[in-house]
């Protein structure tokens, strides 16, 4: 006889496992500590098997009853009941673990060992700030151009195309790596490049041989910090990056040997960094040693010591002589790059100074190496050109 509500709400344990059937393969399991489970037990493709239907009372008997029913169903098409509740189990898991947020977390955390911290930042943060709000819970297999492309262009419309364009590659990055992981078979990412509005991709502004002049006169000019002003000339003398320079600590400077050693978590690409200096470029060391040579970092915070100097502190100098928008310390990069190259200098010694990466990692660390003397030959070379052109600006020649 079927069960009654009363029944199954008052089944008492007993010292064994037992059972209170209520028809067609329904049945009440009573364990010794007071548990109730639904159970049925049904035959398929000649193996008796059991499905589980939930606990008592979170699954009423009138629940468990549509739960059996409906397995009966799915044997009357000649399923099995158990496999089609796997399977939608399966669904149900990677609707929340094959989210575009948790693929993309993913991907990033395989990605990131190999970036420095600023660029780690960079990439949380455009995802973080402006695709997850939108997509992040999508699941990455159902996400559609159309979809994306209204993201992109949200960011577009803010007037900043080229970070449309740097969290478009992001994305199309975490498809592929859903793509190859198994978990989507399509791109959305990779059709939207002519889509968006785009930007033509330009260098920092910088300035060419024929400026430096003048520029390097208005320079010797400034009567701000100190620091700063050192600051602005070392990343002319070295081609660094702003953010490797301006955290650069004095444990990186050899003097003996001439030589800084940038550590790998600072660089963009995550390899240590080797720069050999000119004698100029030690000269204005040494000045610096005189006002923070009993700190931590080379060009300590105005305000906090213990603190580097603010990114914009090398701007504010650029625009304080009149160069706002004009130069940027990281268009000194392209300055030397230009100059360089002109004058005939081998071009891997250029790159590697610039710490461009290089696309065969074997080369990549053989040359790291290799060009050194090759490197403080240029590097001399430039500076002294430098100083000539300095020279000239002020009718030294």
């Amino acid at each position: 006889m079927p069960l009654t509500a009363r029944q199954v709400d008052t089944a008492k344990p007993r010292e064994k496992t037992y059972k209170l059937a209520d028809g067609g393969g329904l049945y009440l399991q009573i364990n010794p500590n007071g548990s109730k489970y639904w159970r049925m037990k049904y035959r398929f493709a000649g193996k008796e098997k059991k499905l589980s239907f939930g606990i008592y009372p979170n699954v009423a008997l009138a629940d468990a009853r549509k739960r059996r029913d409906n397995a009966k169903k799915i044997l009357a098409n000649d399923q099995d009941p158990g496999e089609v509740k796997k399977a939608e189990q399966l669904a149900k898991k990677q609707l929340t673990t094959n989210t575009f947020e948790a693929i993309a977390t993913e991907w990033y955390n395989a990605k990131v060992s190999g970036w420095s911290q600023n660029y780690a930042d960079y990439v949380n943060r455009g995802f973080r700030n402006n695709v997850f709000p939108y997509i992040g819970s999508s699941p990455v297999n159902k996400i559609k151009p159309l979809e994306l492309l209204t993201v992109l262009q949200c960011i577009d419309k803010r007037g900043a195309p080229e970070l449309a364009s740097k969290v478009r590659q992001r994305c199309s990055e975490v498809f592929r790596y859903a793509i190859v992981t198994g978990r989507a078979e399509y791109n959305p990412a990779a059709d939207l490049a002519c889509a968006l509005q785009g930007y033509e991709k330009h260098h920092y502004p910088f300035l060419d041989a024929s400026e430096l002049p003048e520029f390097l006169q208005k320079l010797s000019s400034y009567s701000g910090s100190l620091i700063t002003l050192l600051a602005t000339r070392l990343l002319m003398l070295t081609g660094l990056r702003t953010i490797e320079l301006r955290m650069a600590e004095w444990c990186e400077i050899d003097f003996d040997n001439r030589l800084w050693e940038i550590p790998r978590n600072r660089m963009k690409m995550r390899r240590t960094h080797l720069v050999p200096l000119s004698g100029q470029s030690l000269v204005a060391l040494q000045q610096l040693k005189q006002f923070t040579g009993s700190y931590k970092f080379i060009f300590a915070g105005r305000n906090d010591v213990n603190k580097p100097m603010s990114e914009a502190s090398v701007n504010m100098v650029l625009k304080r002589i009149g160069y706002d928008k004009r130069a940027t310390g990281h268009g000194f990069r392209h300055t030397m790059s230009t100059i360089l190259h002109e004058q005939g200098f081998n071009s891997a010694w250029i790159e590697t100074q610039l710490a461009h990466v290089d696309k065969n990692s074997i080369r990549g660390t053989y040359n790291h190496a290799l060009y050194l003397d090759g490197r403080r030959e240029m590097m001399q070379w430039y500076a002294d050109y430098i100083d000539q052109l300095s020279s000239s600006s002020t009718g030294d020649n």
